[in-house]
């Protein structure tokens, strides 16, 4: 049998009892240890026990103790600063709970482009059904520990291979070729009689979270027109970028051509920005899941959020790939 782990004696002495804390912040409020003890419905002695254990735990002394009168001493002075302001916050966030038992902040790690050209056209929806709770987001591209981090979730593209995670499929992706029209126009790709093959030759953008995502296209396309070593040195010259916004931005400008998940830049197709150069799409094993830690799968807000996401993919699913 797992024993449970157990308090060390010194975190013990640190954190005192919320009774001891109670009476030190009432009596120090209050100057006398009879105006706390009948603001909390003790007796004066019961007061002066918890203070007096309180003292004796963190030897530290807090009053000044003069017949019936009592005053802080200079220590107590700043101690009683802190635990007022300690007792205030276990007491709002007590309140809140109790009125809200569904609410709370809810602290999400998106993808950048997922992030701003996906989730947040639809998360007035989420917001509008759960007004109690308050979202906040961060960026993150790569995967990341939980334990050192204050995010409750995490939006990921890759596979479903987080420790001490829950991993809920959203969707798969389906990145295509697409350039400015201008480009288009200059490299003259409409009279080319073989598009896939002449793209090996124009100015690629790579994103670098996605490394293989090139040559892996050219592969599964047949293309080899360039050695091994001519493709290494040609990677190299090409533009690199680490989001896909910028990437998309890049392209639009006329600077090369960038292999992007056709979902995500549906607003520069429809503009006529960018088109697609040919529809032979590249499909990964790799796909987009909502990531929470074990320990914080019961938490209300992330309940909401996790059956609010389920519910837009699967009213969505006609044009969202699935596995």
């Amino acid at each position: 049998m797992t024993s449970l782990p157990t308090e060390s004696p010194q975190s013990k002495k640190l954190l005192p009892s919320t009774s001891m804390l109670a009476a030190f912040d009432a009596a120090a409020r209050t100057g006398s240890f009879t105006a706390a003890a009948k603001e909390l419905a003790l007796t004066q002695g019961a007061i002066s026990r918890q203070v007096n254990a309180l003292e004796l735990q963190i030897s530290v002394n807090l009053f000044h103790r003069h017949k019936q009168n009592i005053s802080l001493t200079e220590a107590g002075k700043t101690y009683a600063k802190e635990v007022n302001s300690a007792l205030s916050h276990i007491r709002s966030a007590t309140l809140n709970l109790m009125t809200n038992p569904e609410g709370g902040i809810l602290n999400i790690a998106i993808l950048p482009m997922f992030g701003s050209r996906w989730l947040m056209p639809r998360l007035a929806d989420f917001l509008a059904k759960h007004p109690r709770v308050t979202i906040n987001t961060v960026c993150k591209l790569s995967q990341f520990d939980f334990s050192h981090e204050d995010i409750h979730c995490a939006i990921h593209f890759g596979k479903a291979d987080w420790s001490k995670a829950n991993c809920t499929f959203l969707m798969a992706e389906e990145s295509v070729p697409v350039c400015s029209p201008k480009l288009f126009e200059q490299a003259q790709l409409a009279k080319t009689d073989n598009v896939c093959a002449s793209l090996i030759h124009l100015p690629l953008l790579h994103i670098t979270t996605r490394p293989n995502a090139w040559p892996r296209w050219f592969d599964e396309h047949k293309v080899s027109s360039l050695t091994k070593e001519q493709t290494k040195k040609k990677t190299l010259q090409d533009m690199h970028f680490e989001q896909f916004s910028i990437a998309t931005n890049a392209a639009v400008a006329g600077l090369g051509v960038a292999l992007l998940p056709k979902f995500l830049v549906e607003s520069e197709l429809q503009r006529g920005e960018l088109q697609v150069i040919c529809n032979k799409a590249q499909r990964t094993d790799n796909g987009y899941y909502l990531v929470t830690p074990n320990d914080k799968l019961s938490y209300a807000p992330m309940i909401a959020f996790t059956r609010w996401l389920s519910e837009v993919i699967n009213s969505e699913k006609p044009h969202l790939l699935t596995k």
